[in-house]
C-alpha cells in the first residue's frame, strides 16, 4: 500500500485527538459500579452450570419466517435459557411485539443484538437506511457521523435492542475484497479510526453496546469467510502497524465489544487451518492481554464456513470458548454446543472460572444497557419512532457532505443552464431521481436512458443523438442491492462511457468508487463527481452540485488507480446558477 501523505497524517491525527476530547462520553460497562455489582451478583448466584454456559450463546431471530420459527426461538429461550438474540430480516412493528414476547419468557433478561452497520434498515423494512461506511469515509465533518451513531442508537432503543455489531473498522486496502469493500470507511488507517470512533461513541452515548469488527482486520483478504477460511500471510509487525491500528484506538477509547473474524493468521498462531476465532494466542493473548481489552469478545457467526469447515460437529463452539470468547454468536446447533461446552468443563479443557468471568461480563453489559429493569416496549407508534424526520434529514446531510468532485477542469464551473443539455442515466430503464432533479433546473434538456445490457445498435444511435447537444451530463448507476467493486455493465456500454467522456461531459458516479478503475477513458470527462452509492439522496446531492446549489467537500477514501488517489477531492464552491424555468411532471 502506498505510504500515507504527510498532510493526511497530520490532518487525521489532529482530527482524531480533537474529536475524542470534544465531549464527555458514557463510561464503559466494565467500569466499577456498586449498584451494577449487586445486580450482577443477584442474577449470577441463581444460575447453575448449564445456565451459565447458556448465557454465552446468542441465537438467530426473525420476524419474517412465520409462527413455527418464532415458537422454536421461544423454546430456546424458555428451556435453553440462552443469553441473547440476534435479529435479522423482518419489520419493526413485528420485531417490537416479538421482543416483548421473548423477554417475558426469559428468566434472565435477553441482550438483543442486530448487525446494523448502516442502521436497522440493513435488516428491517419500513425503516431509514443511512449511507454505507465507504460513503461516510469521504465526509470531512466527523460530527455528522457521531450524530448518525446517536440516531441509530435511538432506533435500537425504540426496538428494545442493546448491541449493534458495528462499526466495521477493517481497512479495505484490497480493492478485490469480496466481503468488506463498501462496508469499510476506506484504505487509510487514520481515516478509518477517526470515523469509526465517531460512530462508536454516538452509539455508546445512546446506551448501545458495540462490536467493532472484524478483529484483527479483514480488509486485505480475497476470500469471503462466509464461504471459506481466508488466510492472512502478513507479519505481526505489518498487522500491528496497519490492520490493528483502528482496533487499538477504539479499544483505548472504551469499545464495549470486539467481534473476532474467522481467518487463519500464521504469524499470530501457526496452528494449521485454525481460525482466529478459535485461537487462544489471538483472543486471550493479543486482544485481551496485549491490547488490554476488557469488553465483550464476540465471535463472528459460528455457522459460517470459515469456522466450521475444519472444526465441524460443535467442536468450533467448544474451541471458541477455550480461546477466550465471551459471546458465541449463531452456533449451528446451540443445544448441542451447550452440552459440548459442559462436557469440556468436566474433562478439564475449560476452567469453570473462565465461564464465570465471561458470564459476569455479559451480565455487566446487560445492566449497563438498562436490563436490570425490563419494561414492555410500546408497539403502538413504532413506525413513527423509527421514521423520525430528523433522521431523514441527517441522511441527506451525510450524503451531501460525502459528495466528491474529482475533476472540475471547466464544465462544472461554466455549465450554462440555458444551453441544450443531454442528461443520460446509464444502468437503468426508468427516469432517475438525478434526471428529475436536473430537469427542474435545466428546462432546455432531454433525458436519455440506457440499460446495463444496451445493444451496440442502441448505443450507436444514442451517441449520434447526444453529439448534437451543447452539454452532456452522464450518470453511471449501480442498481444492485450491494455496490460491488466492478460494474456489471456489458463491454459495449463501458466503451460508450469512454466515448461520451470525450465530449463536453460532466460524469456522475452513483456506485462503489472502485468501479471507476474498470471504466478506462472516464478520466477524460470535463468534470467527475462521485457519490459512492445509488440512493435517491446521493442523486439529489450530485444534482445540487452540478447546478450550483451547494459546494462539494468530500475526499476520496480509497485509492482507485493512477488518476485518482486516497484524499483526492476538490473543495468546490460553485457560483449560484439561477433557475431558468420550472418543469411540471
Amino acid at each position: 500500500m502506498r505510504a500515507i501523505r504527510p498532510r493526511l497524517f497530520i490532518f487525521f491525527t489532529i482530527l482524531l485527538t480533537s474529536y475524542s476530547l470534544s465531549a464527555q462520553h458514557k463510561k464503559p460497562f466494565y467500569e466499577a459500579d456498586a449498584d451494577k455489582d449487586r445486580w450482577v451478583d443477584s442474577v449470577f448466584n441463581k444460575l447453575n452450570k448449564r445456565e451459565k454456559v447458556a448465557q454465552m450463546f446468542f441465537v438467530r431471530a426473525h420476524t419474517d419466517k412465520g409462527k413455527a420459527y418464532e415458537d422454536l426461538v421461544e423454546k430456546m429461550i424458555r428451556r435453553g435459557k440462552v443469553g441473547g438474540l440476534v435479529f435479522f430480516q423482518g419489520g419493526p412493528g413485528r420485531q417490537a411485539a416479538l421482543t416483548n414476547r421473548y423477554q417475558s419468557v426469559s428468566s434472565v433478561p435477553l441482550l438483543i443484538a442486530m448487525d446494523a452497520e448502516w442502521g436497522v434498515a440493513m435488516r428491517l423494512d419500513s425503516t431509514i437506511a443511512y449511507p454505507y461506511q465507504m460513503t461516510l469515509g469521504a465526509i470531512q465533518d466527523t460530527s455528522l457521523i457521531y450524530q448518525m451513531g446517536r440516531e441509530i442508537g435511538r432506533d435500537f432503543r425504540a426496538l428494545g435492542m442493546h448491541l449493534n455489531f458495528a462499526p466495521v473498522v477493517d481497512i479495505n486496502n484490497n480493492p478485490a475484497n469480496p466481503v468488506i469493500g463498501y462496508r469499510s470507511f476506506g484504505d487509510n488507517k487514520y481515516n478509518v479510526a477517526t470515523k469509526s470512533l465517531a460512530y462508536m461513541q454516538g452509539l455508546q452515548d445512546e446506551g448501545i453496546l458495540v462490536s467493532i469488527k472484524h478483529f484483527p482486520g479483514h480488509g486485505d483478504t480475497n476470500v469471503d469467510s462466509h464461504h471459506d477460511l481466508p488466510q492472512l500471510k502478513f507479519s505481526k509487525e505489518r498487522l500491528d502497524s496497519l490492520e490493528l491500528y483502528p482496533f487499538k484506538q477504539l479499544i483505548d477509547k472504551g469499545a464495549s465489544g470486539v467481534m473476532i473474524a474467522h481467518m487463519n493468521i500464521p504469524s499470530l498462531d501457526a496452528t494449521k487451518n485454525l481460525p482466529s476465532t478459535l485461537s487462544e494466542p489471538i483472543v486471550k493473548g493479543l486482544l485481551k492481554k496485549e491490547l488490554g481489552f476488557r469488553g465483550l469478545a464476540i465471535t463472528d457467526a459460528m455457522e459460517m464456513k470459515g469456522v466450521v469447515k475444519f472444526f465441524p460437529d460443535g467442536e468450533a463452539d467448544v474451541r471458541a470458548v477455550i480461546a477466550g470468547n465471551d459471546v458465541i454468536e449463531l452456533s449451528e446447533n446451540t443445544k448441542r454446543a451447550i452440552k459440548l461446552v459442559k462436557k469440556a468443563i468436566r474433562q478439564g479443557r475449560i476452567e469453570i472460572q473462565q465461564i464465570d468471568t465471561s458470564v459476569r461480563k455479559i451480565l455487566e453489559a446487560k445492566y449497563w444497557a438498562g436490563l436490570s429493569i425490563v419494561r414492555p416496549l410500546s408497539t403502538e407508534h413504532i413506525s413513527a419512532a423509527v421514521m423520525r424526520p430528523e433522521s431523514s434529514s441527517l441522511v441527506q446531510r451525510l450524503t451531501d457532505a460525502s459528495t466528491t468532485v474529482l475533476k472540475s477542469d471547466s464544465l462544472i464551473k461554466t455549465l450554462d443552464l440555458s444551453k441544450k443539455t443531454a442528461i443520460i442515466s446509464l444502468g437503468t430503464t426508468e427516469v432517475s431521481t438525478f434526471q428529475r432533479e436536473l430537469k427542474s433546473r435545466i428546462p432546455n434538456s432531454t433525458n436519455f436512458l440506457m440499460s446495463k445490457i444496451g445493444s451496440a445498435t442502441d448505443i450507436r444511435a444514442m451517441l449520434r443523438e447526444v453529439a448534437k447537444f451543447d452539454q452532456v451530463i452522464m450518470a453511471i448507476h449501480d442498481y444492485r442491492k450491494r455496490p460491488q467493486s466492478s460494474l456489471d455493465y456489458n463491454t459495449q456500454l463501458k466503451i460508450f462511457i469512454a466515448e461520451l467522456s470525450k465530449l463536453n461531459t460532466i460524469t456522475c458516479v452513483f456506485a462503489n468508487p472502485y468501479t471507476i478503475a474498470g471504466l478506462p477513458g472516464i478520466e477524460s470527462s470535463k468534470s467527475i463527481i462521485v457519490n459512492y452509492e445509488n440512493s435517491p439522496q446521493a442523486q439529489r446531492s450530485a444534482a445540487k452540485v452540478v447546478t450550483g446549489q451547494m459546494p462539494a467537500m468530500g475526499k476520496l477514501p480509497v485509492s482507485i488507480n493512477t488518476f485518482f488517489r486516497n484524499g483526492d477531492g476538490i473543495n468546490y464552491f460553485p457560483e449560484p446558477k439561477p433557475v431558468l424555468g420550472q418543469v411540471n411532471y
